[in-house]
């Protein structure tokens, strides 16, 4: 009597069940993958528009004697072809001739993306 060779049906689906876990999670990370990807390209452009702005202030204060007044305001700028909006919060410090600026950063939707402080003092 000669034996039968091969697979059984039952270790065929658990040999398909394991390969389409393995490709969900493929896909799965693919996908991750991609949106890390497009998150970091957002926060980089929101990271040049901050510094940008803060930049933009240091070069007021050296040319013109400008230090930032106290307080709040919004700015809009736009990199890569997105339009990002912020905020620009100059705060005193217990030192008088010093300024903390703080540049935070969203989308065009108000998710916000970034946050950036610098000090600044008087010349």
């Amino acid at each position: 009597m000669k034996l039968a060779r091969g697979f059984t049906l039952i270790e065929v689906l658990v040999a398909l069940v394991i390969v389409a876990i393995a490709l969900g999670a493929g896909i799965k990370a693919a996908g991750a993958l991609g949106n890390n990807a497009e998150r970091l390209a957002q926060v980089s452009a929101a990271q040049w528009c901050a510094e940008n702005l803060l930049t933009e202030l240091r070069l007021n204060q050296q040319s013109q004697n400008q230090f930032p007044d106290i307080g709040e305001s919004p700015f809009s700028c736009e990199q890569l072809g997105r339009s990002y909006v912020g905020t620009l919060k100059v705060s005193p410090t217990p030192n008088p001739n010093f300024r903390r600026i703080d540049a935070a950063v969203a989308d065009d939707q108000g998710v916000p993306l970034l946050s950036l402080s610098t000090i600044m003092g008087k010349f």
